[in-house]
């Protein structure tokens, strides 16, 4: 569907949108990493990618961190995919290169492409909005989220820096 990259990208994005508030709260790499269960060094490096790409905004420092840098029903993810994945019209014929471009398509053409149809539409027609309307209802639950855990962290932090 799409490089891993991109995976990682929209699972961090992901975990911004869900703490996404008119303050923005901000969260380390570690903490995103952790929440996602990924490997942190790789989710600091997508993360400055997309810092790059004016999609999150990070700041250095005690109280520093990222967060989104619009309100996540103005962010698709498409866009993060632009970043990372290369354009291409190729529909990879599993009987080899033009295969399908001479005469008739291979048995699979349709159905690959479909899915490629499938995959742009999903991406082009969700916004990051997706993942904070999740988390409002999923906090009405008993169980708390990952992402309420790093909200608890966020807070005492904040009050250690006030005293």
């Amino acid at each position: 569907m799409y490089g891993r990259q991109t995976e990682i990208a929209i699972a961090a994005m992901s975990v911004l949108a869900e703490i996404y508030d008119d303050d923005c709260p901000r969260l380390r790499a570690s903490e995103i990493a952790e929440v996602r269960s990924l490997q942190r060094p790789f989710v600091a490096k997508i993360l400055t990618m997309l810092s790059q790409a004016g999609l999150v905004t990070g700041s250095p420092g005690p109280g520093g961190g990222y967060a989104l840098a619009r309100h996540p029903n103005e962010i698709q993810l498409a866009e993060v995919a632009q970043i990372f994945e290369r354009e291409t019209d190729d529909t990879n014929c599993p009987f080899g290169t033009g295969e399908c471009g001479d005469g008739n398509p291979c048995p699979l053409h349709h159905k690959l492409t479909d899915i490629q149809s499938a995959v742009s539409e999903l991406l082009d027609g969700t916004t990051f909005d997706v993942f904070r309307r999740a988390n409002v209802t999923a906090g009405r639950q008993r169980t708390p989220s990952p992402v309420e855990g790093i909200g608890r962290r966020m807070a005492y932090r904040a009050s250690r820096t006030r005293s």
